[in-house]
Parts: structure tokens; sequence; C-alpha cells
């Protein structure tokens, strides 16, 4: 309880200097330097394609020591660089999206880089483009479905949101907070712009018809998916409830289960008009951290061919190099729906309007 408040706190008396949409940097920000050293010292949730063997590899290819700090998830790391803002500990950020990006800008917490990039996909640039942040893998959130449940329940397979509130959905729906959960926040947001587009229904109204039909409410991704999904690889692990046939995940997510499951998953990503979302995840050198050119280094190792390229495999997610896409092997890409039509939600609305969005939605949820 006292992490979500204080993370609505900073959000709710952030300076909001300049706009989501260039991503502009206050001009009060002060870029802090020190002197470089040997070691990298990373903030991160648990990326999964930063194993071991990867970060060995980068130390033998470089020299730097990599030393991480973890974060639960996105808004975990932003309010550990808030908190450490007067002495920070990290070198690189690596892990914030495009719902919590500006809010960094805004707060003084990034500074430039300095790398040589590649050739990166013109879809990963358009939340952001600029010297602050690299984008580093990228992809839809949207709703997956267990497909086996519906069919043993007589239950059809969701086209609207405002289904999801029937009797025969009671209980059955898992969701990420958006106050916690990056996902969370960028299926809500979408929830905002579906609702505004194509019904009478308010978003947030619809937010409280959920949770008074029983929507299970979870802290982060892992615990809707792994825990409570009935549809998804959680089955094999320890914990697993199995109580919800829908959630939020990613739209490539049923093409993960196919790709572990021999070209079969009865997972199914709902493609509903305006109710998915674009995210993009970004490496950024924290603002007074040392070794600017570890930092460099590792961006340049993180987008190279090497490691980028394989980003669906290692990380679940697509890579931001051009040309690329998600393998065909075991139904990888078959299995992988591109929205038709994903959230237009605008990148000012973001900035200007997440912190009501989130305040709005604990209000009618009742969730923290």
């Amino acid at each position: 309880m006292k992490r979500v408040g204080l993370i609505l706190a900073i959000l709710l008396f952030a300076p909001l200097t300049g706009c989501l949409g260039d991503y502009q940097i206050s001009d009060e920000c002060i870029i802090a330097t020190d002197a470089d050293g040997n070691t990298l010292t990373i903030i991160t949730y648990d990326i999964i394609a930063l194993s071991d063997e990867v970060l060995e590899e980068f130390t033998n290819q470089t020299g730097y020591e990599i030393k991480m700090i973890p974060a639960d998830d996105s808004g975990g790391i932003l309010e550990s660089l808030l908190l450490t803002k007067d002495a920070p500990q990290a070198d690189l950020a690596l892990g914030l999206d495009n719902t919590y990006l500006q809010t960094a800008l805004d707060n003084c917490l990034l500074a430039p880089h300095s790398a040589q990039l590649p050739d990166i996909d013109p879809l990963a640039l358009t939340p952001y483009s600029g010297e602050m942040a690299v984008p580093f893998d990228q992809g839809y959130v949207c709703l997956n479905v267990d497909t086996q449940a519906l069919e043993e329940n007589n239950v059809s397979f969701p086209t609207t949101l405002e289904e999801l509130t029937d009797e025969q959905w009671r209980g059955k729906t898992a969701f990420p907070s958006p106050t916690t959960s990056s996902p969370g926040r960028a299926f809500m947001t979408a929830s905002i712009d579906y609702f505004e587009r194509q019904s009478s229904m308010g978003a947030m109204e619809w937010w409280e018809a959920m949770a008074d039909n029983d929507a299970i409410f979870t802290t982060g991704w892992s615990e809707a998916y792994e825990i409570h999904y009935s549809g998804g690889y959680g089955v094999w692990e320890d914990g697993f409830i199995g109580d919800a046939w829908l959630t939020v995940s990613y739209c490539h997510s049923p093409g993960v289960e196919a790709f572990f499951g021999g070209n079969s998953t009865i997972s199914k990503a709902v493609d509903i008009d305006y109710a998915s979302f674009h995210q993009v995840e970004y490496a950024a050198k924290v603002n007074g951290g040392g070794s600017a050119s570890a930092v460099d280094a590792f961006i340049e190792f993180l987008l190279s061919d090497e490691i980028n390229t394989n980003m669906p495999e290692n990380n679940y997610m697509y890579s931001v190099l051009e040309g690329e896409n998600l393998p065909e092997t075991g139904g990888y890409r078959h299995h992988s729906p591109i929205p038709s039509s994903p959230s237009e939600i605008t990148a000012e609305r973001i900035d200007e309007e997440m912190e009501n969005w989130l305040m709005n939605w604990r209000e009618a949820t009742q969730s923290l």
C-alpha cells in the first residue's frame, strides 16, 4: 500500500514540463556526469533476455563488469530513480516503457547517450526518437482468452469489452493494476480510447462494472498471467490457481505459448478495435550516473544483431531492428496477430491525464 501511494503521489506532483508527443525534457534539468568506471550498474526488472550468459558475453567483449539492481517492473524502476534522484545508484535504466518515460524526463532522471545506433524500426521510434532513451523491444498489449474454457462452458469468444460485465464472466477475468504494472497501465489507457470512441458507457463506469463482476486485480502481470490465467504456461507454475479465463498480456503471447507447445495453444489474442496498445521499452542513461562509455557500450550491445534479433525467443517481445519479425517456428508468428486498430490515444493525453486516470481507476475498482 505504501509503495502504490508513493507512486501516485509522485505522479500527482511531478512537474509536467514538455509534451509526450515530443518527449521533451525540462529546460531546468541539469545534466550531471560522473567519472567513468569499470562497472556498469543497471536497474531493471527481470528481463529474460539478460541471462547470466548474455551479461558475461558483454563483459568479455567490453571489459565492463555488470551490477544489477532489481525492480518489480517499469513502475518500480521509476520509483527507485525518483527516490535516489539526488544520489543516483544506477548508470543505466532498462525497462521504462512509453507510459512511464515522460515522467522520467519531467523529473530530470535521464541523460543523453552517445551510442551508435543501427537502423531501428520506425514503429518503435514513433513514441520517442530523441537522445534520452533508446527502444530495445516492443509489442502490443491486449486481452488473451482461454478458448478451451470458453468451449467447455459454452461461452462465446468476446468481441466487445462490454460483454465482459455479463454474469457468465463473473470472477473469470484477471487484470494487472495500472498503478503497478506497465501492461496493466497500457490496457487501461487503451480502454479509455475504446470507450470514448465507440460506447455509451464510460471507461471508469466499465471498470466499476468489472469490479462488481468480481474481476481479479493483481499487482503485476506475472500474478495475473501465471497464477490466475487458465490458458497459459502458469499451469506448470507453483501456486497456479487458474480461475480466470481472460487476462491482460500481449497479442503475441499465444504465439509464445505455441512456440514452446509444439505449435499448439489454447490461448488466443482478443483483437477488439482500440482495446490494444503499442508498448515500447527503453534503455536510458541515468542522470548523474557514472560510466557513460559503459552505458553506450551496453546500448550498442543490446541493439546488436546478435542480441536484438533474438528478442522474440529470449525476451518474448518483438525486436526493434528494422526488418525483423517474429519467427515462424512452432507457430510463433501464426498465433501472434497484429491488432487491426490499436489504440490511437495521443501521447500528449497520456502525459496530461495519466495521474487522473489512475486515481479514477482506483476509485472505480476500489483497488490499490
